[in-house]
C-alpha cells in the first residue's frame, strides 16, 4: 500500500504556526490557548485525513508520525493519544467557531480570541457548542465523550451558569442528573433543558426523584438511621448542595419547634434564594407512610404561620425516603397541598440508565391505571 510515512510539509507547517501563535501571548489566558489551539490543530487533522485515499489507515499513520515531530518542537503535551482526543474534539463540536473566526485566527496569529475570551454564557450571541472561555479543555474532554447532543448542551449551559469544575461536572454527568430531570419530562421540556438549562419557575422544578447520594458511602441497609443518614449528609454539605441544585442556603439541623409542650425536631432547614421560600427536609429511612407526610405538613405549616416574613414565598417540605408509594402520596395529601409538600427517593448508589428507563415505565404504569375510564 502506497502510503506516506511523514506528514506532508504544509499541512504540518499549518499546525506548526498554530502553536507558535497559541504560545506567544497574544490571548489573555493560558486555557483559551490551549482549548482553541487544540480545536483548529483537530480540524487541521480532520481536514487532512479526508483527502486520503484509505482513510483509516492513513489517519493512524499521519497521527503517529505527527506526535513524533510535535514532541520534538513542542513537548510531551503532542503524544499520539491527545492527538486523538484533538480530533474527537473538533467532531463533537464542529461549529465551536465560525469560518470568520477561523480565518482571522489563523491569518492574524489570533488577535480575535481577545473580544472571544470576553464573551459571557449570558450573551445572546452565545449558543451550546461554541466556544466559551470559561470552560477549560479538562471541561471539554469530558463533554466530548456524551453521544447524546441533548444532554452536552444541558451539561454545558449548567457547568458554565453554575460555576462548576470539572470534578462536579464529571460528577453530575456520572450520577445522570440530564436523564433525572429528563425521564419524566415531554418533548418542549426537554428542549427547554437542552437550550436553557434548568429553569426553576415553580416548586416543582426544584425537587427531582430520585435524588442520588452515592457520596455519602452509607450501604443500603436495615440497620441505617436517620440520625446516620442526617449526619453523613451534613458532614458531605457542600456535594449535598450540589446534588440539591442551584438556589439551596443552608439555614439549620435539627430545629426544634414547640408547640403546647411537645417538641418537634426539622431534620434540616433550606432556604431558597430563587422561589424565596423556606423548604423543609425530613429523612425517612424505609418506606414512606402517610403519618410521615401528616408531620411534614405540620412543619410547613408551623413555618407559614411563625417564621415567614411578608416578603417569603410559602414554605415547601420535601420528605426523603429509600421508598415510597405514589398512591399514598396522593392521597395523603390531595389535590392543594401537592405544590407544597413532595417526596422523593434517595439512591446511596450512582443509578444506570436503564434503572431510570424502569422507574419511568413504573410512572406510566401507575398513571395509565389511574386514570378514569372515558
Amino acid at each position: 500500500m502506497n502510503m506516506r510515512q511523514n506528514p506532508p510539509e504544509a499541512f504540518y507547517t499549518r499546525i506548526r504556526e498554530i502553536l507558535a501563535s497559541a504560545r506567544s501571548g497574544l490571548v489573555r489566558t493560558v486555557n483559551t490557548a490551549q482549548v482553541l489551539s487544540n480545536w483548529l490543530i483537530g480540524r487541521a487533522i480532520v481536514e487532512e485525513e479526508q483527502q486520503g485515499q484509505h482513510r483509516a489507515e492513513y489517519g493512524e499513520n499521519l497521527l503517529q508520525n505527527l506526535a513524533q515531530r510535535l514532541k520534538q518542537d513542542f513537548g510531551a503535551g503532542y503524544s499520539y493519544s491527545n492527538l486523538k482526543y484533538m480530533r474527537q474534539f473538533y467532531l463533537a463540536f464542529p461549529q465551536f467557531l465560525t469560518e470568520d473566526q477561523i480565518r482571522h485566527t489563523l491569518c492574524d496569529q489570533l488577535p480575535s480570541l481577545r473580544n472571544l475570551a470576553d464573551m459571557s454564557v449570558t450573551s445572546p450571541v452565545w449558543q451550546p457548542g461554541q466556544f466559551h472561555p470559561n470552560l477549560s479543555w479538562s471541561h471539554y474532554r469530558i463533554l466530548m465523550k456524551l453521544e447524546n447532543p441533548d444532554a452536552k448542551a444541558f451539561y454545558e449551559i449548567e457547568t458554565l451558569k453554575n460555576n462548576w469544575s470539572v470534578r462536579e461536572l464529571e460528577r453530575q454527568i456520572g450520577s445522570l442528573l440530564f436523564e433525572r430531570l429528563a425521564k419524566s419530562t415531554d418533548k418542549q421540556g426537554l428542549m427547554k433543558l437542552a437550550t436553557q438549562g434548568q429553569i426553576i419557575q415553580k416548586p416543582a422544578d426544584v425537587f427531582k426523584d430520585p435524588f442520588v447520594m452515592e457520596f455519602l458511602g452509607l450501604p443500603a441497609s436495615p440497620r441505617l438511621v436517620e440520625s446516620d443518614l442526617e449526619n453523613a449528609l451534613i458532614n458531605n454539605l457542600q456535594t449535598f448542595l450540589l446534588e440539591l441544585g442551584k438556589g439551596f442556603a443552608f439555614v439549620n439541623r435539627q430545629e426544634r419547634i414547640t408547640l403546647d409542650g411537645d417538641h418537634f425536631y426539622i431534620d434540616l432547614v433550606f432556604y431558597h434564594t430563587i422561589l424565596k421560600c423556606y423548604i423543609l427536609i425530613d429523612l425517612k429511612v424505609g418506606k414512606l407512610n402517610h403519618t410521615d407526610l401528616g408531620q411534614l405538613q405540620l412543619y410547613v405549616n408551623f413555618y407559614d404561620r411563625e417564621r415567614c416574613q411578608e416578603d417569603d414565598n410559602p414554605t415547601l417540605g420535601l420528605i426523603l425516603c429509600s421508598d415510597k408509594n405514589d398512591a399514598v402520596v396522593r392521597y395523603t395529601l390531595g389535590a392543594d397541598q401537592q405544590n407544597k409538600i413532595f417526596a422523593s427517593r434517595y439512591k446511596l448508589h450512582l443509578p444506570t440508565e436503564a434503572e431510570l428507563q424502569a422507574e419511568l415505565q413504573r410512572e406510566i404504569a401507575q398513571l395509565q391505571f389511574q386514570a378514569p375510564p372515558e
